[in-house]
């Protein structure tokens, strides 16, 4: 959420940046104008009218005094009654300024909670991918004597990867792993948190898989984006199975405030995530690239509002490594305004080559929202040197996302006969070189 006063201050930079997103600021702002043209003139009358009160209330001190005494003349019983009428009649109608005043707030903070963040002024403006610029390339494309495969007809000549039984079982963009399939999967999962907090310093959390409203609208997921979520109604309330665990990890600590000598705190989480996939009705619907149920390795960072695009350089350079490690040829993409989250201020995508499928694909989205996320759940810390408290800044990437690393090592380490090399470095998981078919 951005700052009330900020967007108030700066009207013209709000919508600006929200053109460069590609968005309108008229259909994104809507009556903010008018509510809070209506709300500063509310609320000066309402100070207008305390002030008042105060005022008049001073003078019919003493007046009651007299009256108390005995001593108060005609003229002065004759004030006492007038101004005891008027503030009489003010506090009638201050709480009516205050409903007005407290409605108006409501509205603004309704229209705030719809309102993306602002691009970083290092973004690139552009209204899609076509703009985002490749900032980095690491490693080479593999090269093979014969026509690479795609996932899918791999997993199932090898018998690793069973989509049908998973549409029986459930439906579509459902996966069923076998042996070797299922063992990949776990291994990447252990050697991807063993790599983040063995050697990039992160503190490993298991959070819980379903979270309620509260942290839902904290990471930015509500209201806006209800539609792609799994909702799972729990008598009165509502519960949401997890998108990411960007969503528990970071209200680990809503309605905290930390001490500055803590930060940066760096949190990594291996989790299975839910996504309903709205709006994506015919993209990609050959193998598990976008299913509804995925595993990912989730990195979350809180940092010091001077130090966090430092701290994304390092979240990133994170996530990174695990390709790296692993072998994969790979691109980062700074995305440009109009591809940027909703919550993001500045994202890195990771691209990784597929030689099945013939393209980049994003394993890995890792973003600074600033103190977006911070102001909507209300994580602060307390500056040294300072008084009070302020708003720090939240981070996070995926450190991968597993189902897709799974699809990347089996299409870069495909051989001639059909059979995949598993990587060196995952081989102490697995207990196995090679994947060779089986029988399902």
């Amino acid at each position: 959420m951005l700052d009330l006063a900020f967007v108030r201050e700066h009207l013209s930079v709000v919508e600006e940046k929200l053109r460069n997103r590609n968005a309108n600021p008229e259909e994104v702002l809507g009556d903010f104008r008018t509510i809070e043209s209506r709300r500063r003139a509310v609320t000066r009358e309402l100070e207008t009218a305390l002030a008042r009160r105060n005022e008049l209330s001073k003078k019919i001190g003493p007046l009651m005094g007299a009256e108390k005494k005995g001593s108060i003349t005609p003229e002065q019983k004759s004030e006492l009654e007038a101004l005891s009428t008027e503030v009489l009649k003010l506090k009638e109608g201050i709480p009516a300024l205050e409903e007005q005043a407290k409605a108006a707030d409501t509205a603004l903070y309704d229209i705030l909670a719809t309102i993306p963040n602002l691009p970083h002024d290092s973004v690139p403006i552009g209204n899609d991918e076509r703009a985002n610029v490749e900032v980095k390339r690491w490693g080479t494309r593999p090269e093979f004597d014969f026509t690479p495969k795609p996932h899918w007809e791999l997993g199932e000549q090898l018998g690793i990867l069973d989509l049908a039984r998973a549409t029986k079982i459930t439906g579509a963009r459902f996966a069923l792993y076998w042996d070797l399939g299922a063992k990949l999967e776990r291994a990447l999962m252990n050697f991807m948190l063993d790599l983040h907090t063995r050697e990039h310093g992160y503190t490993e959390v298991l959070p819980p898989y379903l979270v309620n409203s509260e942290s839902m609208y904290g990471t930015g997921q509500l209201p806006k984006f209800e539609q792609d979520l799994f909702k799972v109604p729990q008598g009165e309330r509502d519960l949401w199975l997890i998108p990411t665990a960007e969503v528990p990890v970071t209200n680990i600590f809503r309605n905290e405030t930390l001490d500055a000598a803590r930060l940066p705190v760096s949190l990594t989480a291996s989790t299975p995530c839910w996504r309903s996939e709205a709006g994506s009705y015919g993209k990609d619907v050959r193998g598990i690239i976008r299913q509804h149920q995925f595993q990912k390795v989730e990195l979350v960072k809180f940092a010091r509002p001077e130090e966090s695009y430092d701290e994304h350089e390092k979240l990133t350079r994170a996530a990174e490594t695990v390709l790296e490690k692993l072998g994969l040829h790979y691109r980062r993409m700074l995305l440009c305004t109009g591809d940027m989250g909703f919550s993001s201020a500045k994202t890195y995508d990771l691209e990784v080559w597929l030689p099945g499928q013939g393209l980049f694909r994003e394993i890995s989205s890792c973003s600074n929202f600033e103190s977006f996320q911070a102001r909507r759940a209300n994580i602060r810390y307390r500056p040294e040197g300072k008084k009070g408290s302020e708003f720090l800044h939240t981070l996070n990437g995926s450190g991968l996302a597993v189902g897709r690393t799974w699809v990347a090592i089996v299409e870069n380490y495909q051989q001639a006969d059909g059979s995949v090399v598993i990587p060196e470095v995952l081989r102490p998981y697995i207990g196995a070189e090679k994947i060779e078919a089986r029988k399902l």
